[in-house]
């Protein structure tokens, strides 16, 4: 739980900026939501940009987050609430109204009456501005090396075959899988405003959200062994306000880690000092 209170005053104070590579341990899949398949093409293809590489949506990233920071504080059916009551298609999210909800510090809280999982509806009496910003993370192509060009089924992606077995007829229902391989890098980049003393806190709950996003999986298909991420190369800045009002330097905090000498940052006892 933040020390947030119903009275913290939010006063603009800078940007904790960090960058990382997402290197894939196994091969990732967020899909492309295609409406149409390409003759010859994999049934789930994966998300490209203009340019036909692969990237990781910051949606991606950030909700994943979420999912994993809300898993581990609890999942209080009283503070669920739902984006969308679609049948087949519900979308439940926490949301509470308390002013120390870290959950709803991070990744911000609406106004807007919301109907609970159970109970009754929930009237937010204020907005909350999300202070994690995550950006696209694109693709770096120089970590496709030409020995795994030589056994890719295109150039930047593989083909994963599975297969659905009824458990009656043992009758197989084949698909393919479009995947980034194992070995990928993605320029991973995200920003934590903050906006006060206390928000400083924020950044040991993003710190955990990223260590669980290490042991968890990113994307489509993680229970069959897709999307297994770490980070690496990870270099974490301060930009005070004053970076962007009189031109001061950014302070570097750490640079080439890896998450565990990041949690080690962010625990340390000098660290909210260090971000003046």
């Amino acid at each position: 739980m933040s020390s947030h209170t119903s009275q913290t005053t939010l006063k603009f104070q800078g940007k904790l900026v960090l960058e990382a590579s997402l290197i894939c341990e196994s091969g990732l899949h967020i899909g492309a939501g295609k409406g149409s398949l390409e003759i010859g093409g994999a049934d789930n293809p994966v998300v490209k940009d203009a340019f036909g590489r692969p990237y990781v949506p910051g949606s991606s990233i950030r909700g994943r987050l979420r999912s994993l920071l809300e898993h581990a504080a609890g999942l209080d059916p009283a503070e669920m609430v739902y984006l969308s009551r679609r049948k087949g298609q519900e979308v439940r999210i926490h949301q509470s109204d308390r002013a120390g909800d870290e959950i709803c510090l991070l990744f911000g809280r609406n106004p807007n009456r919301v109907e609970r999982m159970s109970g009754e509806s929930l009237d937010g009496a204020t907005a909350t501005p999300a202070r994690l910003a995550v950006y696209d993370a694109p693709l770096d192509a120089d970590s496709i090396t030409a020995q795994m060009r030589e056994n890719l089924d295109d150039e930047l992606t593989e083909v994963k075959s599975e297969s659905a077995v009824d458990r009656v007829t043992s009758q197989a229902s084949p698909r393919t899988l479009e995947r980034v391989p194992a070995g990928a890098k993605f320029r991973l980049r995200m920003i934590l405003d903050v906006l006060c003393d206390e928000d400083k806190e924020l950044a040991a709950t993003l710190c955990g959200g990223l260590r669980l996003l290490e042991d968890d999986s990113l994307g489509g298909g993680g229970s069959r062994g897709n999307g297994r991420v770490r980070l690496g190369d990870i270099r974490v800045a301060w930009r005070g306000k004053g970076f962007y009002t009189e031109g001061s330097a950014e302070q570097e905090l750490v640079k080439d880690a890896d998450s565990s000498a990041l949690l080690a940052l962010v625990r340390d006892g000098e660290f909210a000092g260090r971000l003046a």
